[in-house]
């Protein structure tokens, strides 16, 4: 059974928007709000990093609206509190949880490769061309799947319009918000790009320098982009004006005078967004402890990597083992997992991937069979999920273990009726392509890069090489947990490749280790994603580095990995408890309808 949390745990939802969706005056100054990382009630919540968004989730819930209208509304205000993560110049995934059929469905948002785009477009003079480089151009920029997928999600499940969903944060572009410390540097950190193009250096380095801490920063632009699309729908972005302008940039980036940085133009043209679809998908599906745990299915490979690991899990009781030796099946297991999905998973549009098996049980024994008291070189090979499976079968010939990085964000609602929504939605890198449309208010991503620009797989096809129309492989991962057909746990998380081991190692820490879910959230992250080293957090490194290195583990220390929102049903009467990160990537913020 699902174990319930002990504590009794209380907060309060913060009227951090209260002001901004009544209208004041567009010169009022916004107050900076407070973060509550816990909250507990009734009536709906929402979890998100950013508390501006959760508090438009919740204003949405409180006038009627469903999970999707919140988590609509949420997004699009991560949109202009979180602009280097999210925007419509991204895209993501949806799962959603309905109460009225019991049926968990999908929405694919991924962004696609443009038709002039070939196996070999990242490689020049026969060698793959410098990766900064790639993310910082109009090349790596993928056609939008965000505004879509947010059509697609209100008009399927939704009650309220688009121009309804977008209005608050309009409002809250239009008014601004207050700059945190964490806004401040990741701005830093782009600064030197950011700089290069002169539409990004107007709208996010006021006076040629980072916002400082508690200034307001106002995107008008925006403000007035959702306002057109609210009014024309998405076919403004897709076939319209705005299609025009998103092109125009991606082929001839504002690169700014004197600027010397190389910014290849990238390949989008306006028949590549007039056909770009966001697509229903069937959910991943497994079972593990008796609950039933749904995923993202590809081109992500979340659903499929969070699965198969927990598949391998299945096999050992993690509750009952010391934790030392847990925690090395983990890391062991998620090598294995890792090592599948970068030789099997990408577009299955253009790849066959071999999901059942991936995901079968018989598969996982197979693989799980292979995990030895002591860690095994790494990177481990692929196994073979062909069907015909026996206790430890010769493994294929070994992948790569390469792995990517960037930067996403995560939101969680869950509405009165029971509907519940896990979004993961991205512009890739922190900053994305560092390029703004101009005018327009919003960065365009660097998705493509998701692509491997070369074959990794040896003599084997390379599933995740770059080709007209299709979509790059992703990470993300987001999750809901059901318990005899009734949903009890909804999480994701940002986080690149760590987006996978974020998600799983806060199921395991929930559903094994019998930590409350705040503590699942919080406790120190360790990643092993088929490489010689585990990427882990200090304070993971300093509490468990020891006796892991004993059973041949090494690791890399990392600053932080993931920032994970998570909603669990505490109770039959309704009673929530939302959760977010206490401290990763500043904080994120947690509330409910009725604390």
């Amino acid at each position: 059974m699902f174990r319930r949390s002990q504590l009794v745990l209380t907060a309060t939802v913060a009227g951090l928007l209260c002001a901004a969706l009544t209208a004041p005056p567009a010169q009022a100054t916004p107050k900076p709000p407070s973060k509550d990382p816990v909250a507990v009630g009734t009536g709906g919540a929402v979890a998100s990093v950013d508390p501006y968004a959760t508090e438009i989730g919740l204003q949405v819930l409180r006038r009627g609206g469903n999970a999707v209208d919140a988590a609509i509304a949420a997004a699009a205000a991560l949109g202009v509190t979180e602009p280097y993560s999210a925007g419509i110049g991204g895209g993501g995934f949806f799962v959603f949880y309905d109460a009225a059929t019991g049926e968990v469905e999908t929405i694919d948002g991924r962004e696609t490769a443009p038709a002039l785009m070939d196996e070999d477009a990242f490689v020049e003079n026969g060698v793959p061309i410098p990766f900064a480089e790639a993310v910082t151009s109009g090349l790596s920029v993928g056609v939008p799947g965000t505004p879509a997928t947010w059509a697609l999600a209100l008009d399927r499940w939704g009650s309220i319009t688009l121009r309804e969903a977008l209005r608050p944060a309009a409002q809250l572009a239009r008014r601004g918000f207050v700059v945190d410390e964490t806004f401040r540097q990741q701005t830093e950190a782009n600064a030197a790009r950011f700089a290069d193009f002169t539409s990004t250096r107007e709208l996010f380095l006021p006076g040629g320098e980072p916002p400082e801490v508690g200034s307001v920063l106002r995107n008008r632009d925006l403000a007035r982009t959702y306002g057109l699309l609210g009014h024309y729908g998405v076919d403004f972005l897709y076939d319209g004006r705005l299609a025009a302008e998103i092109v125009a940039t991606v082929i001839d980036p504002p690169v700014a005078p004197g600027a010397t940085r190389v910014v290849r133009p990238g390949l989008m043209r306006l028949p590549d967004l007039a056909a770009y679809q966001a697509l229903f998908r069937e959910p991943t599906q497994v079972a593990y402890r008796g609950l039933d745990v749904f995923g993202m299915a590809p081109p992500s490979s979340g659903g499929s990597t969070v699965g198969e690991a927990l598949n391998i899990l299945e096999n050992f009781d993690l509750a009952g083992l010391d934790r030392v030796q847990a925690l090395h099946r983990y890391l062991e297991a998620t090598a294995l997992a890792f090592a599948d999905r970068n030789r099997y998973v990408g577009d299955p549009a253009y790849v066959d991937v071999p999901l059942a098996e991936l995901l079968s049980q018989a598969f996982a024994d197979e693989r799980a069979c292979l995990i030895a008291p002591t860690a095994a070189p790494k990177p481990v090979p692929p196994g073979s999920p062909d069907g015909v499976y026996v206790p430890c079968a010769p493994a294929a010939a070994v992948g790569s273990g390469a792995t990517a990085a960037g930067s996403t964000t995560h939101l969680t609602t869950w509405d009165r009726w029971g509907n519940v929504v896990a979004y993961t939605l991205t512009i890739e890198q922190t900053g994305g392509s560092g390029i703004v449309v101009p005018d327009r208010g919003f960065l365009l991503n660097n998705e493509l890069t998701d692509f491997n620009f070369t074959p990794t797989q040896g003599t084997a096809p390379d599933p995740n090489l770059p080709e007209p129309g299709k979509r790059p492989r992703s990470s993300m991962s987001p999750t809901i947990v059901l318990d005899e057909g009734q949903p009890v746990l909804a999480l994701g998380s940002p986080g690149g490749s760590m987006i996978i081991t974020t998600v799983l190692q806060t199921l395991l820490n929930r559903l094994d280790f019998g930590m409350t879910l705040p503590d699942a959230v919080a406790a120190p992250r360790a990643s092993q994603r088929n490489t010689p080293t585990v990427s882990a957090e200090p304070a993971f490194i300093a509490q468990w580095g020891p006796a892991l290195e004993a059973l041949g583990h090494a690791f890399t220390s990392v600053p932080e990995i993931g920032a994970v929102t998570a909603i669990e049903r505490q109770d039959d009467a309704g009673r929530l408890l939302a959760v977010a990160e206490p401290v990763r990537r500043g904080g994120g913020d947690a509330g409910v309808v009725e604390p």
